[in-house]
């Protein structure tokens, strides 16, 4: 009897546990079919109507990956009052408010909606409906690149926003009236809008919210007013880039040692000082957010400072300020030095060394050249400062002909070769190396012209490594020319300096400023790779500042 019992437990155990396993289905094709809508209440270019709900119904059961943010509500309503819920086959979309009169609204899904098995979306989902006797029909299409891109460009979270005339608010403060989202080319389309005065924006939602942040995305927009009436806009066009709008300002003033420090809340770009004695008895250098001056001697007296900073956007800030310089016993610090190594040259070499305060003193009998076994000296004529008021960034040009045939050249700088003003010297030796190229190995030249852009122009050839290995300024004209050019495989890149500074300035949203244009040559396969062979040379170069001079309207349908 005890031995029936067991046998029939064991059974039974068995029998249980092949009933709780589990297998995966078997047999038939991945599903990559998206649900298909078979019906949609109220139905799409519907007139005249304001919905609490909307329903859409699909051939198989459908889910929703995060439709707060995935679908685009046109033009903008308050989403917290908005409820997305899925139910088996249907979507249903609960409008928890009053909808504006005479306004066409546009739901669109994107990719919210998908099956419950694949995740397959369901494409080109969208409604359209008015709350008035028709629907508007006018539409803003257009592109967008980012200039400063030196590879593919990445266009997701892409949006473009238009906010009525009318409104005080703009892309930094609240969601656009009408949003849209930019495809992978770089391309977009707004539809249905209503006609009236707009202003126009886009830029890079990395964190979603529906605005733009200036001091961390990428945006631009569109200086001039849109004015949509019987004409639709198809020739929009945005350059993305950072620009941030925050002023600068000189935060305080303090001493450092007998050092004194006039402190920012930004780096600026470009910086002056007026002040008696400067580039004689006081220097400056230009630091993270501050600018610290340095006095060769003792100074007892306050002197009268005006300071002149220039941020990135193009802020200015111009202050009159009284410098004191405190006898105070603080520990200098040490010098450091940063140098141009690894750069390539062919003849003349331009050696440059960074600072990180005034240099006094430069002794000439532990600087050379070593170029194999041969060491050249450094003479007094082949040194220069770039700006005498600071003496932080010296630059020593030598020529070495084509006899000195080694392709190592090394700068050598024993130790205290270099002292600053605060009679500090370097504590370590120094050694920077460069490549010498040979003549029979360089590409004799690229040589081109440049159409649709006003001079100044800038011209940059950009390496491998995404640094400017070649730049020219062409003053006048449009036709360039490079010469005696290291092989490489090159993208050449054109700033049209608007100001004339030498450098891009991106846009400034207070002043209204668009930043300047950039643009690339572009060969017969549409890449920017430019290869430059030794011994060869490229001629007849085109490079077309195609983007668009006007907005270009159409008639609406």
């Amino acid at each position: 009897m005890k031995t029936l019992l067991s046998t029939t437990l064991l059974f039974i155990s068995l029998l249980c546990l092949s009933c709780a396993k589990q297998s995966s289905p078997t047999g038939g094709p991945r599903d990559e079919e998206p649900p298909n809508l078979i019906a949609i209440n109220p139905s799409n270019q519907s007139t005249s109507i304001s919905p609490e709900k909307i329903l859409l119904t699909f051939d198989e059961y459908v889910g929703l990956e995060n439709p707060a943010k995935g679908v685009v509500i046109t033009p903008k309503i308050n989403k917290d009052l908005v409820e997305f819920t899925a139910l088996k086959n249907t979507i249903t979309v609960l409008l928890k408010q009053k909808l504006a009169d005479s306004t066409t609204y546009v739901f669109d899904f994107q990719k919210s909606v998908v099956d419950i098995s694949e995740r397959n979306p369901v494409e080109n989902l969208k409604l359209v409906f008015s709350t008035g006797p028709q629907i508007d029909s006018l539409n803003l299409s257009g592109s967008l690149r980012f200039p400063l891109s030196e590879g593919k460009e990445d266009y997701k979270n892409v949006l473009i926003g238009i906010y009525p005339l009318t409104d005080s608010t703009d892309v930094f403060s609240a969601q656009p009236y009408y949003l849209g989202q930019v495809d992978t080319l770089g391309n977009f389309n707004l539809s249905n809008l209503k006609e009236g005065a707009y202003r126009a924006y886009a830029w890079k939602d990395n964190n979603g919210n529906l605005k733009a942040e200036y001091k961390s995305e990428d945006y631009d927009f569109l200086p001039d007013t849109l004015f949509l009436n019987a004409n639709s806009i198809d020739s929009a066009f945005f350059n993305l880039s950072k620009a941030d709008l925050t002023p600068i300002k000189i935060l305080r003033t303090s001493s450092f040692g007998q050092n004194f420090d006039v402190i920012l809340n930004r780096n600026p770009i470009q910086s002056s000082l007026e002040m008696a004695g400067l580039g004689k008895d006081l220097f400056y250098v230009q630091g993270e957010k501050r600018l610290r001056i340095y006095p060769k001697t003792v100074v007892s007296d306050s002197i009268r400072l005006r300071v002149t900073v220039q941020d990135s956007v193009g802020f200015t800030k111009d202050s009159l300020i009284w410098a004191k310089f405190p006898s105070l016993d603080r520990k200098p610090e040490k010098l450091s030095v940063q140098v141009n190594s690894g750069k390539s040259f062919y003849q003349t070499l331009k050696m440059e060394l960074k600072f990180n305060k005034p240099i006094t003193q430069v002794r000439l009998d532990s600087l050379s050249i070593k170029a194999d076994s041969t060491f050249i000296p450094i003479r007094k004529e082949m040194l220069s400062f770039a700006d005498s008021s600071k003496r932080d960034l010296l630059r020593i040009h030598l020529f070495l002909p084509d006899s000195i045939e080694t392709e190592l050249i090394s700068l050598i700088a024993r130790k205290s070769t270099f002292q600053d003003i605060e009679g500090e010297v370097n504590e370590k030796p120094l050694q920077a190396n460069y490549k010498k190229l040979k003549r029979q190995n360089l590409a004799d030249g690229i040589s081109g012209e440049i159409r649709n852009a006003t001079a100044p122009l800038v011209i940059q050839l950009i390496n491998g490594k995404k640094e400017v290995a070649y730049e020219l300024i062409l003053d006048k004209g449009n036709k360039f020319s490079f010469s005696l050019l290291d092989p490489g495989t090159y993208s050449l890149r054109v700033i049209e300096d608007q100001n004339g500074n030498g450098i891009w300035d991106p846009s400034n949203y207070r002043l209204r400023r668009s930043a300047e244009r950039i643009f690339y040559y572009e060969g017969e396969d549409q890449t920017r790779d430019l290869i430059v062979r030794g011994g060869w040379t490229v001629e007849d170069l085109i490079i077309q500042a195609n983007f668009p001079s006007e907005l270009r309207k159409t008639k609406k349908d």
